[in-house]
């Protein structure tokens, strides 16, 4: 039988395991890699699930922490990037869509893992300047500069997408 906090936890993973494994996708670019700092996670805020008091806030941080910490020990190490299969397209509509989020993807990979988070924090999970600073560790003048240094090299590497500022900056 489950103690109240595995059941607690069980259902914070069943609820929230789809929204941290999207963000770790969104740093990450790998859908492996990207289960495994979730997993590793989930694991270390197992053993002291009684003692956290915002669990995804404090799962978000561990994911970018464990991302940050994997990147650092990797950069020196040559990556080889593998496209993903484009998804099946049944119009031209479809098609564009799909080019246009490939770009994107590879756009966020080429930032800075500190910007690229704040921006997928910010834009992809929808928090404020505030919650971001909070999952990141961070002052909110800090996430505001990343934020905005991020969307600017974006704007550079993908000019074909929409970036006025109602879809961007005013937002929050």
């Amino acid at each position: 039988m489950d103690t109240p906090e595995e059941a607690e936890f069980s259902a914070f993973v069943e609820q929230r395991a789809h929204a941290l494994l999207k963000t770790a996708y969104a740093l990450t670019g790998d859908r492996h890699a990207a289960e495994d700092l979730v997993q590793t996670a989930l694991a270390k805020a197992f053993s002291r699930w009684r003692r956290i008091d915002e669990p995804e806030p404090y799962l978000r941080r561990m994911i970018y922490n464990e991302f940050a910490s994997g990147w650092r020990s990797r950069r020196r190490q040559a990556e080889v990037s593998v496209p993903e299969p484009p998804e099946r397209a049944g119009n031209r509509a479809m098609e564009v869509d799909t080019a246009l989020r490939l770009l994107l993807r590879d756009a966020l990979r080429a930032l800075p893992p500190r910007q690229r988070a704040v921006l997928i924090l910010r834009y992809f999970e929808d928090l404020s300047v505030e919650e971001t600073a909070a999952v990141l560790s961070c002052r909110q003048g800090t996430v505001a500069s990343q934020a905005s240094r991020g969307l600017a090299k974006l704007r550079e590497l993908v000019p074909q997408l929409d970036w006025s500022p109602d879809l961007v900056e005013g937002r929050h």
